[in-house]
């Protein structure tokens, strides 16, 4: 029986080393991803998301559902079909290796912005984001929470308005997202996606 254990434990052990991602064969892969994410995951406009240094884990989960239609993305359809769950490890892995890029907040809506990400909004009930995606941004890969830091303003009010109206839904059966982000207005949607955009990794 010990002998069977630790068989096992060496089988799931190598599994789990083979299941992942290689970042050289992700790059391999991108030759459809260049002209909407860039050639190292960061885009050029900002309704295409900042992909470079993502969490590898919260990457890999994005692919897969807009894979199997758990997350709409009508601009991605067919471009991952015929992939493998290891052709998306490897993606991921990529864009996880590359450098992210730095964006800016508007000062204007940085005072309301840094407000709502640090400390909520509580006669809305409306979580702090940083227990989630921590105080500078950088999400927490085990978790499967995105890095926001640097993400483009324009494409995190998109992802908020979506999760608000139920569009978007792929956040789990706690629906973390679409609960934080119900009670929103866009004023308050527009600061804290500014107040993202400027946050350093």
């Amino acid at each position: 029986m010990y002998k069977l254990m630790i068989t096992l434990g060496l089988f799931l052990v190598s599994g789990a080393v083979l299941a992942a991602g290689n970042a050289k064969q992700g790059e391999s892969l991108t030759a459809t991803c260049l002209a909407c994410h860039g050639a190292n995951g960061n885009s050029l406009v900002g309704s295409f998301p900042n992909i470079a240094g993502q969490n590898e884990a919260y990457l890999y989960k994005q692919l897969v559902d807009i894979q199997t239609g758990a997350r709409s993305a009508v601009l991605m359809t067919g471009i991952l079909d015929g992939l493998t769950s290891q052709n998306l490890e490897d993606l991921a892995a990529y864009y996880a290796s590359q450098t992210p890029a730095r964006g800016a907040a508007d000062p204007d809506l940085v005072a309301l912005g840094e407000s709502i990400y640090k400390a909520g909004i509580a006669r809305k009930n409306v979580a702090a984001c940083t227990g989630c995606h921590s105080p500078t941004g950088q999400g927490n890969g085990l978790a499967k929470f995105p890095m926001l830091a640097g993400q483009w303003a324009e494409y995190t009010e998109t992802q908020l308005k979506a999760f608000r109206s139920g569009a978007r839904g792929n956040d789990g059966d706690g629906k973390m997202m679409r609960i934080s982000a119900m009670d929103l207005s866009d004023s308050e949607i527009k600061a804290v996606a500014s107040y993202i955009a400027g946050l350093r990794p």
